[in-house]
């Protein structure tokens, strides 16, 4: 008996050691050092919406308008968190099959599926962990495109359009860049969501102001900020939230998301000095609002370029974000007329068109070697990054605009989109909510 154990137990014992270590290697291999910055990273990234956001834009409206601002934020984080849940992680994150070009599938809906499973873009944490992350950057982009129509907007009209905006812009676009689509296969790069939440909310927030139509008294009355120290504390959330948003991106805790912090905080700073600057030569004194502006300028305008590039690269970015931000906010909005209560097109907009393209001209194998050594701009010798960059910001951009008209449409056929004159002479605190602040 002895002897048959010692014949057939080495060889058994053998085998079952190598068993477990080949089911091992078949489960996905979670980091708990990925998992721990994914699950800040998204805290933060919340964090940015709510209160960040609400406080940035609740700051800079007039009273009567401070609560029925601020709580657009609040009501689209919830909004749009079960509708990412129910439908929207799942058409922007899976296969969708011979659809997979331009929208993934359901097999995710309502989170079947998520026990036990990673996904191929975050492989070290848990998938239910990277759909939470992703639901942050879907809260916040509908809440920036609400500081466009900020004063006008009926509540109701608010509610139906992000939700509708949600599922048929910012989903199709998430998957094209990110989930396989046809954009991210053309080799279009956004590290972070300069093309799919900076271009997508500004150029939405562009079509809502217009389709709208202009505050009453715009042009005539002086429409001051409420509270710009609410404003400044929003602005301050919104950059240490930022962190969380593209250093988060990396989805992984590593040199490429140290990397990605330093070129956020590198840009912002000197966006912010730059936009000072400007306004401090043409005005003769520096504006509290133009400096905290300048540096939500700066953040969105690294935001695609964070993890490509170097840092005095970011700093160039920065640069150009002080200037041609404050251009379009203060110049180019003056010349055509358009009322973008908030800046939403001059700073995310243009930031997110600004920060696209200049990945096609610094993006650097040094930083980040993907897509098979193809993450090179021109610093690097691939001038066409540039080309391919710019087919993103025009797809992106036309297919926006269309589809956020049509929705606008639909929203003030069935309801109506804005409030009456006497509600907005009244105040959308009280015409909307019945409550006021004191």
């Amino acid at each position: 008996m002895h002897k048959t154990v010692l014949r057939f137990g080495a060889p058994l014992a053998c085998v079952m050691a190598f068993v477990p270590a080949a089911v091992a290697a078949d489960k996905p291999q979670i980091d708990t050092g990925d998992t721990a910055w994914l699950l800040m990273a998204t805290v933060l990234v919340l964090m940015m919406n709510i209160p960040g956001l609400a406080l940035f834009y609740a700051g800079m409206v007039r009273k009567k308008n401070v609560l029925a601002t601020a709580v657009q934020a609040f009501a689209i984080a919830a909004l749009v968190t079960v509708l990412w849940f129910m439908f929207g992680y799942s058409l922007a994150f899976t296969d969708g099959g011979a659809l997979n070009g331009v929208l993934g599938s359901l097999s995710r809906a309502f989170g079947a599926g998520l026990l036990g499973s990673v996904h191929d873009l975050a492989k070290t944490v848990p998938e239910n962990v990277f759909l939470m992350y992703q639901a942050t950057f879907a809260v916040i982009t509908p809440a920036i495109i609400a500081g466009a129509f900020a004063e006008r907007m009926k509540f109701s009209a608010m509610m139906w359009f992000m939700g509708l905006w949600l599922l048929f812009v910012y989903v199709p676009v998430a998957h094209w860049v990110w989930g396989g689509g046809f954009l991210g296969a053309a080799g279009v790069l956004d590290f972070a969501g300069g093309l799919v939440v900076h271009l997508n909310a500004g150029i939405a927030g562009l079509v809502c102001c217009i389709v709208l139509g202009k505050r009453q008294g715009y042009g005539q009355e002086y429409m001051a900020p409420h509270n710009l120290v609410l404003t400044l504390i929003g602005t301050s959330l919104l950059w240490v939230g930022w962190f969380g948003f593209n250093a988060g991106s990396a989805l992984a805790s590593g040199e490429l998301a140290g990397s990605a912090m330093l070129n956020t905080h590198i840009a912002a700073a000197v966006a912010a000095l730059v936009w000072m600057a400007i306004e401090w030569a043409a005005r003769g004194k520096p504006s509290v609002l133009g400096i905290l502006t300048g540096a939500v300028a700066g953040l969105g305008t690294i935001t695609p370029a964070a993890g490509y590039v170097e840092p005095w690269a970011a700093m160039v970015i920065g640069f150009l974000a002080g200037a041609v931000c404050y251009w379009a906010s203060v110049i180019l909005k003056t010349r055509l007329g358009y009322d973008d209560s908030l800046d939403v097109f001059g700073v995310h907009g243009v930031g997110g068109i600004l920060g696209s393209i200049m990945v096609g001209v610094f993006a650097t194998k040094a930083i980040n070697d993907v897509a098979k050594g193809q993450a090179v701009g021109l610093v690097d010798g691939n001038g066409g990054q540039i080309l391919t960059q710019l087919y993103g910001v025009v797809a992106i951009g036309v297919f926006c605009a269309v589809a956020t008209w049509i929705i606008l449409k639909i929203v003030d056929v069935a309801i109506g989109l804005r409030v009456t004159k006497d509600e907005e002479t009244e105040g959308l605190d009280t015409a909307l909510h019945g409550e006021r602040v004191q």
